[in-house]
């Protein structure tokens, strides 16, 4: 699936308050975030670091919540899924290819 069809298919189902919706989907992303951190936390607390594959899932889930928020936050923002995707590589890239992956700071 292209990122755009996704970000169409997920504003198609999105209900959350428009007012300061870009901060509501900001916390909502980081509260997702956190709930798939978690998961991987009590598998490491818990399991000794051995995943099951209904770990797994329940782990995936939690990365498609991160991706459903992550679209409609990009289009409160005015932007398509494709170009924030663009954008990210673009970023990831230059950093690679300059030695910079490493590090702190926004622009290394």
């Amino acid at each position: 699936m292209e990122f755009n069809e996704y970000q169409k298919r997920a504003l198609s189902t999105a209900i959350f308050p428009n007012d300061n919706s870009v901060t509501y989907l900001a916390l909502a992303l980081c509260g997702e975030a956190g709930e798939g951190a978690d998961k991987v936390k009590k598998v490491i607390r818990d399991k000794d670091g051995s995943y099951s594959p209904a770990d797994l899932d329940a782990i995936a889930m939690e990365i498609g919540d991160v991706l459903w928020y992550a679209a409609n936050l990009a289009n409160a923002l005015g932007y398509d899924f494709d170009r924030v995707a663009a954008l990210n590589l673009d970023k990831i890239i230059s950093r690679f290819e300059r030695g910079t992956l490493h590090g702190n700071g926004d622009n290394r």
